[in-house]
């Protein structure tokens, strides 16, 4: 299929290299699986409603993320057919019934004429509205419940120009449609790599999009998708910080499954992260910082900042309160997806190099070793 004809549905990808497979444990990766397990709670009792006998899922106490189901012939389909929006229709209707306002209470930044607006969607998502207020443009990111985001859009008064799409799972990119044709002249953004529904501006790495006084630069960082994308919004216009908006690449104290890559291939995408400032702030896709601050503590317990960032993550969850933005210097201290270069961690995950291993190659083989140990983890 053309990219021409593409637009306008769900696509098939080109590609799909699989889901990653996991590091054969040795003896010390063994032993945190165990202690993994030993962190683990019980699952979840409550059953989902079948959409399909070919489709399985696994229950979750925080609704259902799509990207937990069981194996690559739900990610095939889940990202291939009708059935994945079906799937996304059926999750948006259950989340808006469950969290009438939002799964979480957020607050907007406001820096020097520019607003961050985070949109909490679905179960655990969250959009983003940029807005510049003196022009009066507003940016939206990831909008994947338009329904919210054009609340968001008429109760800020501003009109849509922009849709910035990190990457094609419907529950990121599910309300192109309908807000595309709303607003009828707003653009769509995305990677031509990665199949986004309605796309219709496609971009490359380091390509910018200007709105107003916001400059947003497109940074590639394939592997959890081939297309995947981040938006950098340039701090230096309205001298404030720099705004990174991650997707499904980087949580706080997380980052996404590599589902269309490798190893290698996420680890030189959060590198990529990993030469923005420290004052960047960053904002996520989802909201899991709970879950992924307690897998951070199993893989490294005497991290002081990590129990820090804990407890404050703890009492926020408590009132139901966003912990979006951090930052990427608060980040660097905790989050173990960013510090496969920390000997500590080598030490206590990693497989050793070899005589002939370079750090790329073994920082790569530590990489999925977390990821694999991530994937097995269930929070308390």
């Amino acid at each position: 299929m053309s990219r021409k004809d593409s637009v306008g549905g769900p696509q098939i990808p080109p590609g799909v290299t699989g889901i990653l497979s996991g590091a054969t444990a040795n003896k010390a990766s063994q032993n945190r699986t165990r202690a993994l397990q030993s962190h683990s709670s019980p699952e979840c009792k409550e059953e989902p409603e079948p959409l399909s006998p070919e489709l399985e899922y696994i229950p979750r106490k925080r609704g259902k993320n799509p990207m937990k189901a069981v194996g690559l012939a739900w990610y095939s389909l889940y990202t291939r057919t009708w059935l994945g929006y079906l799937f996304y229709r059926q999750q948006l209707r259950r989340a808006r019934n469950r969290y009438p306002k939002g799964h979480s209470k957020t607050q907007p930044r406001l820096f020097n004429g520019v607003k961050v607006l985070p949109i909490p969607v679905l179960s655990d998502n969250y959009s983003y509205l940029i807005i510049d207020t003196q022009a009066g443009l507003a940016v939206a990111v990831d909008p994947s419940d338009p329904r919210a985001v054009q609340a968001s859009i008429e109760k800020e008064r501003v009109n849509l120009v922009a849709i910035l799409c990190t990457h094609k799972h419907w529950d990121h990119s599910g309300g192109n449609r309908d807000l595309s044709r709303r607003h009828r002249d707003c653009r769509v953004y995305g990677s031509p790599q990665d199949g986004i529904p309605y796309l219709t501006h496609p971009l490359c790495h380091q390509d910018v999009v200007s709105v107003g006084r916001l400059q947003i630069r497109a940074l590639a960082t394939p592997g959890h998708t081939q297309g995947h994308l981040v938006y950098l919004l340039d701090g230096e216009p309205y001298k404030g910080p720099s705004c990174l908006f991650s997707g499904d690449l980087l949580f706080l104290s997380g980052c996404g499954r590599t589902f269309e890559g490798t190893a290698e291939t996420m680890l030189s995408s959060l590198d990529t992260v990993l030469d923005l400032g420290d004052d960047t702030l960053l904002w996520p896709g989802h909201e899991y910082a709970e879950e992924n601050l307690g897998f951070a503590g199993v893989v490294e317990p005497e991290n002081l900042a990590r129990e820090r960032k804990m407890q404050w993550v703890q009492r926020q969850r408590m009132e139901r309160k966003s912990t979006c933005p951090s930052t990427l210097g608060e980040e660097r201290a905790y989050n173990p997806f960013l510090r496969t270069h920390c000997l500590e961690l080598q030490e206590a995950l990693g497989p050793g190099p070899g005589p002939t291993s370079d750090d790329s190659c073994s920082r790569a083989q530590l990489l999925e070793e977390l990821r694999r140990l991530k994937d097995m983890h269930k929070s308390k």
